[in-house]
């Protein structure tokens, strides 16, 4: 843990949750963003947010759901993961700025589906999944159009869960990183560094962010 990180412990309707803080200095936005339903916080993206987003005024707050602090290995239904990203809201709004709410995967379907009920200022959806791999048919859209407020998409070009040309028209932005499959790996093949890729996302990131305040 960094000297300016902290850890806060939540209590949810779902059980205990997790904030990690990654303050910053003249913050004008909390960016609280939460995993998918297969991995954590560790995640290289939440990583490459955390670490650049405190210099440019934006806190990072990283969630880490219930059943996840829980040590469980399978995420629960999407109702349950509601309850617990509700039971952790009022204290990603106690610093009093506005909240974005972001989340990779499953995380970004949470932040869709309750950003308006929730009063968040914007939506950050990291590789969203459209839809299952293989099964276009199974679109969740609606979850993504239904957000209600500025939205961002970031998406990995090789993503199976959903590439960039599969997505519906506005209303949202949408950045890619090229390559990049549903983690924003990237083969060698494709030129690019891992380090690469996440400055691509965070670039991106900050830049929309920026345009928000």
């Amino acid at each position: 843990m960094s000297r300016t990180e902290s850890v806060q412990k939540v209590v949810t309707g779902v059980g205990e949750a997790r904030i990690t803080w990654r303050p910053a200095k003249d913050a004008r936005l909390v960016l609280a963003v939460s995993h998918g339903a297969g991995g954590g916080i560790e995640a290289r993206d939440l990583r490459a947010l955390a670490a650049a987003l405190p210099s440019h005024g934006v806190t990072v707050a990283l969630v880490e759901q219930p059943w996840r602090v829980a040590g469980k290995k399978l995420a629960p239904a999407p109702k349950t993961l509601d309850t617990g990203w509700r039971g952790v809201w009022p204290a990603l709004t106690g610093p009093g700025l506005p909240v974005v709410a972001a989340g990779r995967s499953a995380g970004a379907r949470v932040a869709c589906r309750t950003a308006t009920e929730l009063g968040a200022h914007a939506v950050l959806a990291l590789s969203f999944p459209l839809h299952p791999p293989g099964k276009p048919e199974k679109s969740r859209a609606d979850e993504l159009l239904g957000a209600g407020v500025p939205t961002l998409v970031v998406q990995g070009g090789n993503d199976p869960f959903g590439r960039p040309a599969e997505f519906p028209p506005d209303p949202y932005e949408l950045a890619e990183v090229p390559y990049g499959d549903h983690g924003f790996a990237v083969p060698k093949r494709s030129g690019l560094t891992e380090d690469q890729a996440m400055g691509i996302l965070t670039a991106a990131v900050t830049g929309w962010l920026s345009s928000l305040v």
